[in-house]
């Protein structure tokens, strides 16, 4: 098996871009996997520890209500381009299937659609911001 270093450099650029802390790219049998972690040395003893990103700590509001959450690990996007309208504002009504915002993965725009009909009570991302596959980005009521 011949190691792929451009493939395994393009991850590591990856982490760092998305500010994630592991990464894993599979394709046939072929499984790659690329994680970050700070080394803390006491006494004489190297153990890992994992960071954890600050903006998926911060969404975890009480607020009732249904819950849009990211599909996928990227940069999240309130409006279709820099200085456009935002596609949903609080206090908009959304219908099921509306397009509340945009996560960019790997250069790709992925639509990310309102669940289910209701108003916007919080956004809980800002634009240009890192989330996390599951992370919450917007609550309706």
């Amino acid at each position: 098996m011949k190691i792929e270093k451009k493939l395994i450099k393009e991850l590591v650029d990856h982490l760092k871009e998305f500010n994630l802390t592991e990464l894993e790219y599979q394709e046939g049998q072929t499984k790659i996997k690329v994680s970050k972690a700070s080394k803390n040395i006491e006494q004489g003893k190297t153990s890992a520890v994992v960071s954890p990103n600050k903006t998926v700590l911060n969404t975890s509001d009480d607020t009732s209500g249904t819950r849009v959450k990211s599909p996928i690990i990227g940069t999240a996007y309130l409006a279709p381009e820099p200085g456009a309208k935002k596609f949903v504002n609080i206090g908009d009504k959304v219908k099921k299937g509306q397009t509340v915002m945009i996560v960019e993965a790997m250069k790709t725009m992925n639509h990310v659609p309102s669940t289910s009909d209701g108003e916007v009570s919080k956004i809980l991302v800002e634009d240009g911001q890192p989330v996390e596959f599951g992370q919450t980005l917007i609550i309706l009521k």
